[in-house]
């Protein structure tokens, strides 16, 4: 049975950036729909099971207003439900995992309940719907405006059309461009191209873009087992190794992103090596009471589990199909070899100890629901944000590039990891850098619009931009400027170049609580 649902606005794609589209667009009056493929709302924060990267200031400036009232939204979670202890309970920057990847490390479950706290208000006023466990299938457009959306319901197999004023594509990896025709770019620029200089020599390559990775979580109790039969294509994993990588895969061995000089790494801090489980440990369970949690838990997202084997944009399903699964191997491979195999500091081999946490993120196979995407389809857009515009290489002056039309902020260092062109790492300083209105703008399409990873930058400046602040407020942006263009009876180029609706928009968006500028600081 076929439904069909209208709104204002459409977010297809209920990920950081549809999430954040999606309260925009209700606080501003509108009736929303935002479809999800998975079960979770939430994207890198829930279903990709990423703790937060953030910059450093995090704490005092350079988010939107509720960027920051997410942040204390989780802290306040746990400290509301949770035993916490009570040097723990009255500390004002809480973080419930002590990581070392960022001032805020928690549970995908936290980000989930305190997404959906924010939500609620519209949510039960009808004015947002939200339909989970629903996947685009196909677009209906009428030369340079989408008509209508078809997603599938999931469950039952039934089709559902939706129309709309204005349709936001918040998919982690672009997938409404192709479908609606409308330009964009998937991987590695040309110098000739670009002028990047760290774009690639010749042709470009657009099936080369960075790795994905299946994240899971685990914790570890001493004295027991838990080691999981032994995954399928583990006998390659054990021995796969990259040609510019120093050892096998699976093995204490990496790189320095920033120079590629190699690096070892330990499982558990206690020598001098980089501890693996303190880098994004999500709970730490020190600052809860006694017995609470029986062992501390770490999310692994590490460069032993990032698939670069193949792509899974543009490519035929039999493929796509392929490198996930095989994807997933990688990641149950590593979690093997930890247990049964990974060299102790004292001589022996493995940790049984260790312990897949399905119920931390939701799944049955205990890895998270949706791969942690990091590079997606782009839209070709009416500005192009370039490595020369960021790159504390390429402004001599300390600043990154002025942008009149900003509608918001970030900072992160330019961090590409290993690519599906076998590529190693880009890591480069950057500056605080604005996001530029125009990197908003399709160069075509009119009522369509990116709310995540895929606005107008490039393989290079994406290694900036794709971290969850700075997707938190292109998507929060993007459903505020939908929202306006239906006030005032324009569509998103004419803000952009009207100087007078500009000032007007950017107005409403600083009322709103989105920086539009840097203060000035230091290089990342």
């Amino acid at each position: 049975m076929r439904h069909e649902y209208h709104a204002d606005i459409v977010v297809i794609g209920g990920g950081t950036g549809g999430c954040t589209a999606a309260l925009a667009a209700a606080k501003s009056g509108k009736q929303v729909i935002m479809t999800e493929e998975t079960d979770w709302i939430g994207g890198q924060l829930t279903s990709q099971a990423v703790p937060p990267d953030e910059h450093p200031w995090i704490e005092q400036f350079g988010c939107t207003r509720t960027y920051r009232q997410f942040r204390e939204g989780v802290r306040d979670y746990y400290r509301r439900h949770f035993p916490l202890t009570a040097e723990a309970r009255t500390r004002t920057l809480l973080n419930p995992g002590n990581g070392g990847v960022s001032r805020l490390c928690h549970e995908p479950r936290a980000a989930l309940a305190v997404l959906q706290d924010m939500l609620a208000p519209y949510v039960n006023s009808g004015r947002l719907q939200i339909l989970t466990r629903h996947r685009i299938e196909s677009v209906s457009v009428d030369g340079n405006d989408v008509r209508s959306v078809t997603v599938r319901n999931l469950m039952s197999g039934d089709p559902v059309l939706l129309t709309a004023a204005y349709f936001l594509d918040a998919t982690e990896c672009g997938d409404m461009l192709p479908l609606a025709g409308a330009e964009y770019v998937t991987g590695a620029e040309s110098k000739s191209e670009t002028g990047e200089p760290h774009a690639v020599d010749g042709e470009a390559l657009p099936q080369d873009m960075q790795g994905f990775t299946y994240c899971f979580a685990m914790d570890y109790i001493e004295g027991e087992d838990h080691t999981i039969a032994r995954p399928e294509r583990y006998d390659f994993w054990k021995e796969y190794k990259a040609e510019f990588w120093p050892d096998r895969l699976l093995s204490w061995s990496g790189v320095r992103p920033q120079t590629l000089e190699p690096v070892s790494y330990e499982l558990f801090e206690g020598t001098e090596k980089y501890s693996l489980f303190f880098y994004r440990r999500i709970i730490d369970s020190k600052n809860f009471q006694d017995g609470f949690y029986p062992g501390d838990i770490t999310l692994v997202n590490w460069p032993q589990n990032d698939y670069w084997l193949g792509s899974i944009i543009d490519v035929n399903e039999e493929d796509r199909e392929r490198s996930l699964w095989d994807a997933k191997q990688l990641s149950l491979s590593l979690l093997y070899w930890l247990q049964a195999e990974a060299p102790r500091p004292d001589g022996g081999q493995g940790y049984p100890g260790l312990r897949l946490r399905k119920d931390i993120v939701g799944t049955e196979d205990g890895l998270a629901m949706y791969p942690y995407i990091r590079e997606s389809r782009r839209i070709k857009a009416e500005f192009t944000v370039l490595e020369q515009h960021v790159s504390t290489a390429c402004r001599p002056d300390g600043k990154a590039e002025n942008f009149p039309d900003s509608v918001g902020i970030g900072c992160y260092r330019i961090d590409l990891h290993p690519s599906t062109g076998n590529r190693h790492y880009i890591d480069i300083s950057s500056l605080p850098f604005q996001i530029p209105l125009g990197s908003l703008i399709p160069i075509r399409m009119n009522n369509l619009l990116p709310a995540c990873k895929n606005l107008g930058v490039t393989h290079i400046t994406n290694g900036c931009y794709r971290l969850h602040p700075v997707e938190w407020n292109i998507g929060e942006a993007a459903g505020y400027l939908a929202s306006h263009c239906i006030d005032r009876g324009i569509i998103p180029r004419e803000v952009r170049n009207t100087e007078s609706e500009l000032h007007v928009f950017q107005r409403k968006l600083e009322s709103y609580g989105i920086e539009l500028s840097w203060p000035t600081i230091r290089p990342v």
